[in-house]
Order: structure tokens, then C-alpha cells, then sequence
């Protein structure tokens, strides 16, 4: 009975030992595995400095997007602009051709009435014509 009370206490110190080491962590790391978590570390310090790079530049090149989308909404909007006014203006100049095609052809008619009847035309002078020589025939 002696001996299962000492087994029991044994138990019991070991039991207490191990939740106590197991409550407080291991402060004791291997050589290759502290060199592991420094190079952990290091590479994912270096990927959140990329990382902070990347917003940045994503940053900037998603202003510059923004400001070509505005330039082409502009043009765009010029573009719109232009070709209206060039429609109108090809109206605008179809109807003056039509007006000027209809002005002609009223025009034409009058100025064809009108033509100059008292022009002559002087004929040449006809030539005399030469008397035949006499050929020694009497």
C-alpha cells in the first residue's frame, strides 16, 4: 500500500510537471530550427515590402488609368461633337448646292431668250477670177 501511495504520488508529480512545461512552452529551440523561423521572417518581411510596392504602383497606375479613361471620355465627347457639326454642315452645304442648281437652271433660260440677233456675219469678198490666157490659137 506504501508503494501504491508513492506510485500515485509519482504519477501525480509527473502529471503536474508535464502540464506545467506544457502550460509555461518549451523556451528551448534547435539551432536549424531558429535559423528556419530568422529566414521565415526575413521572407515574409521582404514580401509585405513587395507587397506594399505592388498597392503603391497599383495605386498610381489605377490614377493614370482613371485620367485616360476621363481623355478619351472627353475626345469622345468632342468626337460626338465634330461629327454633328460635320453633318450639319454637309446639310447645310447640300442645300446651298441645290439652291444654286435651281438658281442656275432659272437663270439659264432667260440669259438663252436673250440672244444677240442682229449679229452678221460679213462674207469674204469672192476673187475675181483671172482671164484664161490666150494660147496663140486665132
Amino acid at each position: 500500500m506504501i508503494r501504491t501511495v508513492m506510485v500515485r504520488n509519482l504519477v501525480a508529480v509527473a502529471a503536474i510537471t508535464i502540464f506545467s512545461v506544457g502550460l509555461s512552452g518549451c523556451d528551448y529551440w534547435p539551432p536549424a530550427l531558429q535559423t528556419q523561423i530568422e529566414q521565415l521572417r526575413s521572407e515574409l518581411q521582404s514580401a509585405t515590402v513587395e507587397k506594399t510596392q505592388f498597392q503603391n504602383q497599383l495605386a498610381s497606375l489605377t490614377k493614370v488609368k482613371d485620367d485616360l479613361q476621363a481623355q478619351v471620355d472627353d475626345l469622345a465627347r468632342a468626337n460626338r461633337d465634330k461629327t454633328s457639326m460635320i453633318n450639319s454642315l454637309q446639310n447645310s452645304l447640300a442645300a446651298a448646292q441645290e439652291r444654286l442648281a435651281k438658281s442656275a437652271k432659272v437663270t439659264a433660260p432667260k440669259a438663252g431668250a436673250v440672244k444677240p440677233s442682229a449679229k452678221v456675219t460679213q462674207k469674204a469678198p469672192a476673187k475675181k477670177k483671172a482671164p484664161a490666157k490666150a494660147t496663140g490659137v486665132r
